[in-house]
């Protein structure tokens, strides 16, 4: 019997001994599950531009068992020097601002350059359920077939500042495959997009006219990261009042103390739906990228936040370690108990707990 193909993955999948019967007289086919690539083949799949097995690998980074892991650090360690220096794009926006028809606009222009991209779209997972929709790929059809481009949706999970939890190293497996261009989707929450700031070269920021933003000092936390505003669905009958918000954002942003690396962020507008306005801020965003590089900031950013990825690693190896501790096992539940019955402060539970895991 010929190979079997699965019609949700479009793999094929090996038969043998189809006419096995078992002990109650019915007839089972045997599957020949396909072997698991090792950590070496894995990486050499994605220096080869293997999308199938680049998407295999980030499901083995994400993953939380703790044998993958060990596995996922190993794959990391080969392809960190392998990747070409990409430009790392983050890009955020409130839901409903247009961020993934904008960045299949992009991407499409980008591809069209001849160079590769890979988008890595974070989506919100639910605090009830834990899960998420995921629908990146759907919303972005056209540069979803388009064989220069990646597209890789993952959760959010637990993790804090509109990214996923190992959006770091998903980063580096794409440049190890080839990709030039990094675009990371964020879950577009306002103002908590601080960890995406600390892993992209340059920060874009999306927003929508007449939302009120004009008159609040433009929300100052997430408006002084940015280093390009684009007000976008500047079409149609909201034309006019996307360029009289382009003014009010470029009065805004004189107000904040200039950048370390000197750059004045600029503010343009934008329709996706209508593809106009992204060439131009192509350009700003290359205009960026060389003046960063010339100065020496470029690789200075880099090597800070090759610097924060380490700290923030550490962060969580300890916390890991903590809550794996035995004695912190055994008495978390109590202490748990006790506070949500006002038997005994945080702070108090805290310190017993604490010195559980310090006395080994």
């Amino acid at each position: 019997m010929g190979p079997y193909t699965d019609k949700h993955t479009n793999q094929q999948i090996s038969l043998s001994n189809p006419s096995h019967t078992g002990s109650d007289g019915i007839s089972r086919i045997n599957f020949k599950r396909k072997k698991i690539p090792s950590v070496n083949e894995l990486a050499e799949s994605i220096f080869g531009g293997n999308k199938t097995l680049l998407a295999r690998a980030i499901t083995l980074i994400e993953s939380r068992r703790p044998e993958d892991h060990i596995l996922a650090q190993e794959l990391i360690e080969i392809c960190l020097p392998k990747g070409p220096e990409s430009i790392r794009i983050g890009i955020t926006g409130v839901p409903g601002v247009g961020k993934s028809t904008f960045i299949e606009r992009l991407g499409k222009m980008i591809t069209g350059m001849g160079k590769k991209v890979a988008v890595l779209a974070v989506d919100p997972s639910s605090s009830v359920t834990k899960g998420s929709i995921l629908g990146d790929k759907t919303r972005m059809y056209e540069l979803s077939r388009d064989p220069h481009a990646f597209i890789r949706p993952s959760p959010t999970g637990d993790s804090l500042g509109g990214v996923a939890r190992k959006t770091r190293e998903s980063v580096i497996l794409c440049e190890a495959a080839g990709y030039e261009v990094i675009l990371i989707e964020t879950v577009g929450v306002g103002q908590s997009e601080t960890a995406v700031h600390s892993m992209v070269d340059f920060f874009l920021l999306l927003k929508l006219a007449g939302a009120g933003d004009e008159l609040q000092g433009i929300k100052r936390g997430i408006m002084e990261m940015a280093d390009g505003v684009v007000i976008n669905k500047a079409d149609g009958d909201n034309l006019k009042q996307a360029q009289r918000a382009r003014t009010e954002f470029e009065r805004a942003l004189q107000l904040y103390p200039p950048k370390q690396n000197g750059w004045l962020p600029k503010v343009t507008t934008c329709s996706a739906l209508n593809n106009e306005g992204v060439s131009e801020l192509w350009q700003m965003i290359e205009d960026f990228i060389k003046s960063n590089k010339e100065s020496g900031y470029f690789n200075a950013q880099r090597r800070e936040q090759n610097t924060n990825w380490f700290l923030q690693t550490v962060d969580e190896r300890l916390k890991s370690s903590f809550y794996e501790h035995p004695d912190v096992k055994a008495k978390l539940d109590k202490l748990v108990n006790k506070v949500g019955n006002n038997k005994i402060s945080p702070f108090k539970a805290a310190d017993l707990l604490l010195s559980s895991f310090k006395k080994n």
